[in-house]
């Protein structure tokens, strides 16, 4: 029983992950990398490259071809501030490009919803929300589980289990 569960958990995760990236990339004409990287810079500016890459699945120097290339779109900009410190915020270009990605990554999300009932999602959201709380113990790491997160609707009415996780890990 719990290898067909096991099963469908997986082709749930990917049919969503392959319908969200497919949204996300597509709003903002780049590269899942990329699209992520707007939706974490628009959470958190000013990152350095490196930080930025670690948060996105990238090696610092893949990192720095992302960052050239949304440079070169004009979504991005590095900043230098003191020493060798480069930091990369997001344009206005950027920044429309996110929200239009986060729109476009709930749009499928919100249809796939659809089929349950509210007695049915209110049941899946706790669900959800436990099975966070452990890919949080297993991962441990909130600004890499939460990338392409839309971090204000998850934050509005509720606590986030993602964030809940990492204060009551940092209070052990």
């Amino acid at each position: 029983m719990h290898e067909r569960l096991a099963n469908l958990l997986g082709a749930t995760a990917l049919a969503v992950t392959d319908l969200v990236l497919a949204e996300a990339t597509e709003a903002a004409g780049v590269s899942a990398s990329g699209a992520a990287a707007l939706i974490v810079l628009s959470a958190a500016p000013g990152l350095g490259v490196t930080e930025l890459g670690r948060r996105v699945g990238l090696t610092q120097s893949a990192a720095a071809r992302m960052v050239d290339g949304l440079e070169a779109a004009g979504l991005a900009e590095r900043r230098r501030s003191g020493g060798r410190a480069v930091h990369v915020r997001l344009t206005r270009r950027g920044e429309e490009a996110a929200a239009r990605m986060l729109g476009a990554r709930a749009a499928p999300l919100a249809g796939t919803l659809t089929v349950l009932g509210d007695d049915e999602r209110e049941a899946l959201t706790a669900l959800l929300s436990k099975l966070l709380t452990r890919l949080y113990g297993q991962i441990g790491d909130a600004d890499v589980l939460c990338r392409m997160c839309d971090r204000a609707c998850c934050t509005e009415g509720a606590v986030c289990p993602v964030g809940q996780a990492e204060r009551d890990a940092a209070e052990r």
